[in-house]
């Protein structure tokens, strides 16, 4: 496994020895820098996964080396913990201000310092993997979390959701509404979970007008009656009066001819390990997409269990 690397940017040698340390025991990789400018350095040289910047340092402040950090776009996602034995409020507004994810108050026990360190990098690590539209996880985390739970035997159940005639709206509403109807989807769907749900279900987005989520198979019928109904009561907000009157709006196909698409509806194929056994998330997913077939063969929005 691929250590984690702190950079740690502290003039003194004690400080930076005791933090390495802690951090060490708790399974990071540290790297020291005893400057400004050799921080500086190093972050462009060695790639660290998050730094510890001290507010005083010789040559130039805790601030001016967050500010230049910042203003490189490569650093965006690069978290900073600013540290000083400083009290006044200014000095952590201004760091955060500057772009510093979290600040921490020297002297700070062992404890306190690892939690900001694990609390920064996993709230960081949600955010690489986050849809931007969206904010729910992506394709690495939904793969992960369904592996999870085979490999430790949890019953679940994982429903895909899919949205009906999306790209002729797109076509005929522009990409702008598009993104309007996945922001109300995702609401949608992360509502109802909230509603009905547990505290360990999961939501994420696979990409496009496709999520999924996690959850126990008693709560599946509830969620995708709760996601189905406020779905289609909400989606007859994203059409013109005209298209509302017909019931259709046309658009071109891949083929280039003009056909009808109804009002927009939402498909849930639900899969679960409750009755038979599933080797890998690919055979999950393969079996969901097969389901999905039948549910969107419907003209209405449904779900369907497989």
């Amino acid at each position: 496994m691929v250590l984690k690397k702190i950079l740690i940017i502290d003039d003194s040698i004690l400080i930076a020895e005791y933090i390495s340390k802690i951090l060490t025991q708790a399974g990071y990789q540290t790297i020291t820098a005893a400057s400004g400018q050799e921080g500086i350095r190093k972050v462009k040289e060695l790639d660290p996964d998050l730094v510890l910047l001290d507010v005083v340092l010789p040559d130039l402040s805790g601030f001016d080396v967050c500010g230049i950090l910042r203003a490189d776009t490569s650093n965006n996602l690069r978290p900073i913990i600013m540290l000083t034995s400083q009290k006044d409020e200014n000095d952590k507004i201004k760091g955060l201000e500057l772009g510093a994810d979290d600040y921490i108050t020297k002297p700070f026990n062992e404890r306190e310092l690892i939690s900001r360190v694990n609390n920064t990098l996993k709230r960081i690590d949600r955010n690489r993997n986050a849809n931007p539209l969206t904010g729910l996880e992506g394709n690495l985390r939904i793969e992960s979390e369904i592996s999870r739970r085979l490999s430790t035997g949890e019953v679940f159940s994982a429903m895909y959701f899919d949205l009906d005639n999306f790209k002729a709206y797109n076509d005929v509403y522009g990409f702008a509404k598009g993104d309007m109807i996945i922001k109300m989807a995702s609401s949608v769907i992360t509502g109802q979970f909230a509603k009905h749900g547990s505290r360990d279900d999961f939501v994420g987005h696979i990409g496009g007008d496709d999520f999924i989520a996690i959850s126990k198979p008693e709560h599946v019928d509830d969620i995708c009656k709760g996601v189905i109904s406020e779905f289609d009561a909400n989606i007859r907000g994203f059409y013109s009066e005209e298209h509302l009157r017909s019931g259709f709006i046309e658009a071109v196909d891949r083929r280039g001819n003009l056909n009808r698409y109804p009002i927009m509806t939402i498909s849930i194929a639900v899969v679960s390990n409750e009755n038979r056994a599933f080797e890998s998330h690919f055979e999950l997913a393969r079996v969901a997409a097969e389901l999905m077939k039948k549910v969107k063969c419907m003209s209405c929005s449904a779900y369907k269990k497989g």
